[in-house]
């Protein structure tokens, strides 16, 4: 018998190599190419999870965000660019237009004509022609130059194709902080216009705003875009936060309580707009009893969640005919950004907890239907990123690229830093002591007061120092909003209209959340420091509970003795 051949040496530095070798294939593919042409730019994976193998759950990286990665010779020049000063911007320059990042040619990927006669096969042929068309035509257009990230997984718009042709209603929800940049028109013209449905847009996060800003930016949709309704929530009402919500030097702190209550005002603003839609067609009277049964109801942090129906078999190449209430059925069809947040919102309306939540861009990664009750269903699209002209550093600071894979991440900082003072919301000294300063100098002040110093060589940490001012702002401990056009000019008359009233009847605010700060210099370099968790929250009320109990059993240990 022949013998087998011997292994030769393989050492772990060459096994490494061979590791990494096969993960860059599985990150960094090159778009469609198992379709006829080819193309020159590479696609990257940003979000990419270790395979589970056949006893998993079906793929894991079938949603997964895909983007077109930057060259090597833009990294050089932004790194260098990252040492020149920085040049503030009046607040003027703060308002955006949104008709100058979402162009009229510039549209989303939509389901090409289908009929009942195709097979599987033969939808997923064409879907997967039709798009690498998209994507062809759209590389050899005029934007092109300009166009920003935008989502390059099939499947992914497969996944909103179907929620847009089963709701009734279109739930489609913004960060406020940049709701014109997460706002594409073409998809108001092809649900309002085209296909003839309703669109709620629900500005979120609007307690991280004031209440003026709110309501120019509601002013400016419902002006902009007839038959849009237009609502606010906020996860964060006053009643589920406690202590100030900013600190003596501006920064935005937000100490969850324990337990958290159902967010009835947001969740009353979307029934009073569904049920202004849909009229009589549909019973919603069970919706309205929920929300006033559940805002009693107080939610804790370790609620199991309870995840709906989901999608994982196979490629979803499946077809639905659009029936209105079919079954006296609400059908509403939630659609959004990543880390804009969706997830939270559900919950919130649900009551209880039902998505799971991360701000990890594209953690929702299955379309699942969720039923809110016995005639309202809810139908949950993993977020997706539009083709748009909006500035790569907006779309970090949105959180639409994750900011942990981020290979450069000064040039966003300067974004940020050129609007906001941050040496003096951060309080940190110039780490040369010169009067200018560059993208590089706050990182370094960043990592000199934050203690961020490299294993080896102990130098300053300037890219974990960049990456937790990028989540700060995330987060919206560093509170960067931009506004609608002609804000400042009329800034009195939105803080006193009467959009306010209701406004700040869904934040939940009282006067001393709102305006009393942290003036311990002490109590407030601990919450700065606090600001690296998850939540930004302090030790929960049941962890002083237990403390006070144990201290109980040392006193009546002493006593006894």
């Amino acid at each position: 018998m022949p013998q087998a051949k011997r292994k030769t040496p393989f050492s772990g530095k060459a096994k490494k190599q061979q590791l990494q070798t096969k993960k860059n294939k599985q990150n960094r593919t090159l778009l469609l190419s198992t379709s006829s042409g080819s193309s020159s730019y590479d696609v990257v994976s940003v979000n990419y999870q270790p395979s589970k193998g056949r006893g998993g759950r079906g793929d894991a990286n079938r949603y997964a965000l895909k983007f077109y990665r930057e060259t090597d010779e833009d990294m050089k020049v932004k790194k260098e660019e990252a040492l020149q000063s920085l040049n503030p911007v009046p607040e003027k320059d703060m308002e955006v237009d949104p008709s100058d990042y979402f162009p009229a040619d510039l549209t989303f990927p939509k389901r090409p004509p289908w009929d009942f006669s195709m097979k599987p096969a033969q939808l997923d042929a064409q879907e997967q022609r039709y798009f690498k068309n998209y994507v062809d035509g759209l590389q050899s257009s005029e934007h092109w130059r300009h166009v920003s990230y935008f989502e390059l997984n099939l499947e992914t718009w497969r996944q909103l194709w179907r929620v847009l042709e089963m709701c009734d209603v279109l739930l489609l929800i913004v960060d406020v902080r940049y709701a014109g940049m997460m706002f594409p028109p073409s998809l108001y013209q092809y649900v309002v216009k085209e296909q003839k449905k309703n669109m709620i847009l629900v500005l979120n996060k609007i307690d991280l705003v004031p209440a003026g800003v709110v309501a120019a930016w509601q002013d400016y949709f419902t002006s902009s875009f007839p038959g849009l309704h237009v609502v606010y929530f906020t996860s964060c009402p006053g009643y589920n936060l406690r202590g100030s919500t900013k600190d003596k030097a501006g920064l935005q702190v937000r100490r969850r309580k324990g337990r958290q209550q159902m967010c009835a005002e947001g969740a009353t603003k979307i029934f009073e707009a569904c049920k202004d839609i849909v009229g009589n067609e549909v019973d919603l009277t069970s919706w309205e009893r929920k929300i006033k049964e559940e805002s009693e109801v107080e939610l804790g942090e370790d609620e199991q969640t309870e995840v709906g129906e989901t999608i994982l078999e196979k490629a979803d190449t499946t077809y639905y005919k659009h029936e209105k209430y079919k079954n006296g059925i609400l059908t509403i069809g939630c659609v959004g950004q990543p880390n804009v947040g969706k997830s939270s919102l559900m919950n919130a309306i649900m009551g209880k907890k039902v998505v799971s939540v991360s701000k990890t861009p594209g953690h929702t990664k299955h379309f699942q239907t969720i039923f809110l009750t016995q005639q309202v269903r809810l139908c949950d699209c993993p977020g997706l990123v539009f083709p748009s002209k909006v500035p790569r550093p907006i779309q970090i600071l949105m959180g639409s690229y994750p900011i942990a894979q981020l290979r450069e991440p000064y040039t966003t900082i300067r974004y940020l830093a050129e609007r906001l003072d941050l040496p003096k919301l951060l309080r940190i000294d110039h780490p040369e002591n010169d009067d200018s300063w560059s993208p590089r100098d706050i990182c370094d002040g960043w990592a000199k007061k934050r203690g961020y110093l490299t294993a080896k060589a102990a130098r300053l940490d300037t890219y974990r120092a960049a990456n937790s001012l990028l989540r700060m702002a995330l987060d919206g401990k560093i509170c960067l909003w931009l506004r609608p056009p002609g804000y400042t000019e009329q800034q009195e008359t939105y803080a006193t209209c009467k959009e306010i009233k209701y406004i700040k009847w869904v934040q939940a605010l009282t006067e001393d959340n709102e305006s009393s700060p942290i003036t311990s210099e002490s109590d407030d370099e601990r919450r700065t420091e606090s600001c690296d968790s998850a939540d930004c929250d302090d030790s929960s009320d049941s962890d002083q509970e237990e403390t006070i109990a144990m201290a109980n059993k040392f006193n009546m240990l002493a006593s006894e003795d």
